[in-house]
């Protein structure tokens, strides 16, 4: 009996909450390999119109060849315009080995920056805040954002602009930022010149 219970070591398992926020943080890694084969690709995009560059992300998100061989992304499933009961969540990301459970999906809100006050504040309003005051749901306590960069500025420094909250885990691309109990990630998607 002692010697199974010394070859047993819990340190390698991950509590859940922070096993879903690893999950969650490589997902937007490799959503980010998506965005760089569209620029790659040289999808043009409109300026003012996020739902249409959310929309030809996800055409990517969503191409089994692409997810398999470029972005790596396997075991998630991607829906558009979800009712979340108080709004609809831009992309809804649901865990295949979580399938039953309906409460248990990951959300992420896109809006579009261009370094100015009026986007940035959007950012914060109707992006940040839908996540902070319960708007939208939150099961495993991470959630994230995707900034579609539609202007050419400073990102990083923008970022700054928009709040103190932000902190930096890969500059120009990957910032997280922490309300209370619950996480955003936070990932730039530089279309500047792409856009039409």
């Amino acid at each position: 009996m002692e010697e199974i219970e010394s070859s047993l070591d819990a340190s390698q398992y991950l509590p859940a909450t922070t096993h879903y926020e690893a999950a969650f943080k490589q997902l937007l890694l490799n959503i980010y390999s998506c965005y760089q084969l569209m620029i790659v690709d040289n999808i043009r995009v409109p300026a003012n119109d996020e739902n249409t560059i959310r929309d030809r992300l996800l055409e990517y998100l969503q191409n089994t060849e692409i997810r398999q061989e470029i972005c790596i992304i396997s075991g998630f499933r991607f829906d558009k315009e979800v009712d979340e009961g108080t709004g609809r969540v831009d992309i809804k990301i649901i865990n295949i080995n979580d399938f039953e459970e309906h409460e248990a999906y990951y959300i992420i809100e896109c809006k579009r920056l261009d370094g100015t006050g009026v986007l940035n504040r959007n950012y914060v309003a109707q992006g940040i805040n839908r996540f902070t005051t319960n708007y939208y749901s939150s099961h495993y306590g991470v959630n994230g954002m995707i900034g579609f960069v539609v202007a050419h500025f400073d990102i990083d420094g923008n970022m700054r602009n928009i709040g103190t909250f932000f902190h930096v885990l890969e500059k120009d691309k990957l910032y997280e930022s922490i309300h209370r109990d619950l996480k955003l990630y936070h990932l730039m998607m530089d279309f500047s010149s792409n856009v039409i």
